[in-house]
């Protein structure tokens, strides 16, 4: 029995191990595809913030709806770049939640919840997915692990 306890508990370590690199990694690059196709499609697109600007919760209500259409399409082609990187993560995490949860107020809402109506699930789903890398951060397999790392021990160096 203390074998099988013993391997039990190796098994279990490395899996918390994997976890700090694998599950942001696919957290990451899930959501980079999501926001970099609504990006891309903005980018090819006409500006239909226009016809909404409305429907969008104060105070970005008041923002232009060229600049508002302009800020969307940058956050979903750059913030999916830092995302694939691991750059800036919880940055551009928290940037995509604002930007999810004006899409679910303006745009979701009035079509209920599931996602073949156009509710707000799928959003509902980014935004559970978004809260681990603001909350954790990007994991290990990221430049700002990297990037941490060198500043720590650079921090030390100057302190030691």
């Amino acid at each position: 029995m203390d074998h099988f306890l013993e391997k039990l508990k190796t098994l279990l370590t490395g899996l918390d191990t994997a976890g700090h690199w694998i599950a942001p990694l696919a957290l990451r690059l899930i959501l980079a595809k999501e926001f970099w196709d609504a990006g891309i499609a903005k980018l090819d697109g006409a500006n239909w913030f226009i016809d909404m600007q409305v429907q969008f919760p104060f105070p970005f209500n008041l923002l232009p709806p060229e600049f508002s259409w302009h800020l969307a399409t940058g956050f979903e082609i750059v913030g999916p770049l830092a995302l694939v990187l691991g750059l800036g993560t919880r940055f551009f995490a928290f940037s995509l939640s604002i930007l999810t949860l004006v899409a679910i107020s303006a745009v979701h809402a009035g079509h209920g919840y599931t996602i073949s109506e156009g509710g707000w699930k799928l959003p509902l789903i980014y935004l559970a997915m978004l809260l681990p890398l603001i909350l954790s951060g990007p994991g290990k397999l990221s430049l700002d692990h990297v990037l941490r790392q060198h500043f720590l021990k650079m921090q030390r160096r100057l302190w030691s």
